[in-house]
C-alpha cells in the first residue's frame, strides 16, 4: 500500500496544472501596436518598444515586419498536439525621413483570409545547364553510391 502511496505522490508532484505557452516574437503586440501613431512615430521609436524587426520586405526596405506567435500543450487526450493560441502580424511602412506612414496589424483570423494563387512557373528542361548535369550527376553518385540501383556494378 505504502509503495501505491509513493509512486502516487511521484505522479502527482512531477504533473502541472499551469498551461506552458511557447512564445515566439514580439510579446503583447496588438496593445504595442496601439501605442505607434501614424506620422507622429519615427523608426527610433518604433526600435525602443518593439526592438529589431523579425523581418523586413523583401522588395522593400522601408517595410518592417513584427511577428509573434503563442502556442500551447492540448490536453493529455490529444496527446501533446500544439495548439495555436494567436498568430499575429504587425505591419510597418516607414518613409524616406523615418516616420512611420503606415501600419496594419494583421491577426490569425486576417491570415487564413488571405488567399494565394495557383499559379505555378513551368520550367523548360530541354535547356539544361552545366551546372544543373554536373549536379544532377553527384546527386544521382549520393543516392545509389554503389550503382545497385542503377544497375552498372555488382552483376
Amino acid at each position: 500500500m505504502k509503495i501505491i502511496f509513493i509512486i502516487l505522490a511521484i505522479f502527482l508532484t512531477s504533473c502541472k496544472l499551469n498551461k506552458i505557452v511557447n512564445h515566439h516574437g514580439i510579446h503583447n503586440l496588438e496593445a504595442k501596436s496601439k501605442e505607434l501613431f501614424i506620422n507622429q512615430t519615427n523608426i527610433n521609436q518604433i526600435k525602443n518598444l518593439l526592438g529589431p524587426p523579425s523581418s523586413t520586405s523583401y522588395f522593400d526596405e522601408d517595410i518592417l515586419i513584427y511577428l509573434e506567435r503563442k502556442t500551447s500543450n492540448s490536453k493529455l487526450l490529444k496527446l501533446g498536439k500544439k495548439k495555436l493560441i494567436a498568430n499575429n502580424i504587425l505591419l510597418l511602412e516607414i518613409d524616406n525621413r523615418g516616420m512611420l506612414i503606415n501600419k496594419e496589424f494583421l491577426n490569425q483570423n486576417d491570415l487564413n483570409k488571405i488567399e494565394f494563387t495557383k499559379k505555378t512557373t513551368n520550367v523548360d528542361i530541354d535547356q539544361k545547364s552545366f551546372i544543373y548535369r554536373a549536379l544532377y550527376g553527384i546527386r544521382t553518385k549520393i543516392d545509389d553510391p554503389l550503382g545497385k540501383k542503377r544497375g552498372t556494378l555488382g552483376r
